[in-house]
This record gives C-alpha cells, structure tokens and sequence, in this order.
C-alpha cells in the first residue's frame, strides 16, 4: 500500500511518500512561503522523484491538528480535494497523535505542543505491543494543569514536543524521573504510520480541523469586547 502523508500544521510543510510502513520519500521545506505556496509543489516533487502519480496512491493521510490553523484548513482542503477526485481512501491524524509515533519504547508517551504563554496542547498514550492507545484525551490547558494530571501516573513518562522542550525544567521539578524525547519535530513519516494503523483497524471518520481552542484573532475580540 502506498500512502501520500502530508502536514502542514506548522511553519514546516512535510510530505512524505511510505510503501505500507516503509518510509520511500520525505520532502521538508521552511523557506517562508506560506503552505498554500507550498503544499502542491512538494507534492508534485515527491510524486516525480518517486515515479509516481496519485492514482498510484492507495491512502491519504492529513494532520488534523493543532498547530496552525491556516495551513490545517490547506492540508485538509488539498486532500480532500484528491480524495473526491480520485477516490482515494483519506485518514485525519492528530499533531499530538503523530507525535507519539516518533516513541518506539514501551509506556506512558506524552506529546506537548507549545500554544505560548506557559500553555500546551496535550494528550498521553500508552504503547504496549505497538498499539498507541489514548489515554488522557486532547486539552489545551496551562502545563501546570497538565502536570497536575500527570502526578497521579506512578510510572516512567516519555515527554516528547516543542512542548516538552520548552517546559523542561518545570517538568523536571514537578514528575519523578521525566524522561524526555530528542526527536520532538513533527514527521510526515509518523504520520503516515498513525494514518495506516487507523485505516487498518476501521477507525476512519471524517477529516475536521481539531483546534482545541479558538483562533488568536477570535480570541482577542472576545477580550475587547469582554473589556467594553
């Protein structure tokens, strides 16, 4: 099974071409153009350098979120696009989600996504005979919070993320012997292996955007408004 995988969730646009669980092509670009510049040269890149067309492809994968709420709405539109198109079987996976998928050691894994301001987009899985399972749903809370949650967990925590990076030390102070990830970017690659696990086991739904929380600029209008 050939699987196109794309994430646009944050400033990097990533996609990457698997052959079933095997990593064929990746294609990384940060070079400040928006996704909607980027996203369908990529794709045209990788699909050429692969000799590859999309009718070759047997399943799309696509970050749901969170992250940016632009290039969500980008990614989604494009393969739902293809999808409609040609028929193509489409899985949404969650930021948090493909973030697990970089783990490979058994556990407790807990992926963090920085939202600024001492905030954090949030889920914990547990790993055990390659099957991550859900076991704290997804929040956007403060990291204080999300400690709170996560004392009562008497076992080793794998902490993985831009998240994780950026609380480090107030984790550190706060969870017995943290054990912290070094492969804490996004990757089209475990994206596309959460997405051929999904699909495998029937749990294909309709891709949305998962926000978690509303845009800044919504946000900020609410608190003027709040302030009048």
């Amino acid at each position: 099974m050939k699987i196109l995988s794309i994430d646009t969730s944050s400033i990097i646009c990533a996609v990457g071409i698997l052959e079933n669980d095997k990593l064929i092509k990746e294609i990384k670009i940060d070079n400040g153009l928006t996704h909607s510049e980027k996203l369908m040269p990529i794709i045209k890149q990788i699909l050429d350098e692969t000799n590859l067309t999309l009718k070759d492809i047997d399943l799309l994968v696509c970050d749901i979120g969170p992250g940016s709420f632009t290039g969500i709405r980008i990614g989604i539109a494009t393969v739902k696009a293809f999808t409609d198109s040609l028929k193509i079987p489409l899985v949404g996976i969650s930021s948090l989600e493909a973030l697990a998928y970089n783990i490979k050691e058994e556990g407790l894994i807990c992926s963090l996504i920085d939202a600024k301001n001492e905030n954090v987009y949030f889920s914990l899985y547990r790993l055990k005979n390659g099957n991550y399972d859900l076991v704290q749903n997804y929040l956007a809370d403060s990291v204080d919070n999300i400690l709170d949650i996560l004392k009562k967990y008497n076992e080793k925590i794998i902490f993985i993320g831009d998240g994780a990076i950026v609380n480090k030390e107030k984790i550190k102070n706060t969870i017995q012997n943290p054990i912290f990830s070094t492969l804490n970017d996004l990757s089209s690659y475990s994206l596309g292996l959460a997405g051929l696990n999904s699909y495998k086991n029937n749990s294909v739904q309709n891709v949305l955007p998962l926000y978690l929380r509303k845009p800044q600029a919504e946000r900020m209008l609410e608190e003027k408004n709040n302030g009048n």
